[in-house]
């Protein structure tokens, strides 16, 4: 099941290549406000789909752009679901910013089973096993050492609603100032797999979508680190709210929300 996963992203990843070398042919739709959608996210996500619902027809799945696939008719939980992402970073693609992402992962009866990043871009896939590690080009990987706070490096993923624009930004503020710095790069699922592999110490993200978790978090849990929601439970795929960081960052990283 990983390796139709790397196929289908690695062919996603394809698509998105020949796409970048001539961005002014992009077709660009907005779904809401900060939120693109190209023909490539289409065509990404069909390309991914057609792989794997060829190997595997009776399974459900979840995509960013179709929605749910194949689910049981009696609304029972599928064995096996597929949580799609085909482009993570849309809005970055379409400025020529290489930061960006294909996300795939498997659940199986409800548990995170299998996880394929790949950043096309730089050519990184980033892959995990439920139990089996965490690998980047099938090199393993693990979250940094990192003590402290002050000497970590962040990444943070808001939400642009009005709501947003209070208590949110504070903490970031705050975050900034207590620690080596906080990013904001545009793609919650490579500042995930960047936790996994020591580049980056910790993310904060709040409202996001299954699709900008799973895989992404399965790596970070394989690689050694910590994920739960704000309140420090396992709530984070549900609510849309996480913090992912290396083992001794994480509390101090989980005190600014706990408030």
């Amino acid at each position: 099941m990983l390796n139709t996963a790397i196929k289908a992203a690695r062919k996603a990843g394809n698509i998105i290549n020949r796409a970048s070398l001539d961005l002014d042919r992009l077709q660009v739709s907005r779904k809401g406000k900060r939120d693109f959608v190209t023909d490539v996210d289409q065509a990404c996500e069909q390309a991914i789909l057609e792989i794997l619902h060829t190997a595997y027809p009776n399974h459900a799945f979840l995509a960013e752009e179709s929605g749910k696939l194949h689910y049981p008719t009696d609304g029972s939980q599928p064995e096996f679901e597929w949580i799609i992402d085909p482009l993570d970073g849309t809005t970055n693609f379409i400025h020529g910013m290489p930061s960006y992402a294909v996300s795939i992962a498997l659940m199986q009866k409800g548990q995170l089973f299998q996880a394929v990043v790949y950043d096309p871009s730089r050519n990184e896939l980033f892959t995990a096993s439920r139990g089996g590690g965490a690998f980047l080009n099938d090199r393993r990987i693990r979250v940094s050492g990192q003590l402290k706070l002050q000497d970590s490096l962040l990444a943070v993923r808001w939400p642009s609603s009005a709501e947003a624009k209070g208590e949110l930004p504070r903490r970031s503020n705050q975050l900034n100032a207590d620690s080596a710095g906080v990013r904001k790069t545009g793609s919650s699922v490579l500042d995930m797999v960047y936790v996994a592999a020591g580049r980056l110490d910790g993310f904060c993200g709040k409202d996001l979508k299954p699709w900008d978790l799973s895989a992404a978090a399965l790596i970070v849990l394989e690689a050694g680190g910590l994920v739960t929601d704000f309140a420090g439970e396992q709530s984070w795929l549900e609510n849309g709210d996480v913090i992912a960081a290396t083992p001794k960052v994480f509390p101090q990283l989980l005190n600014y929300f706990m408030d």
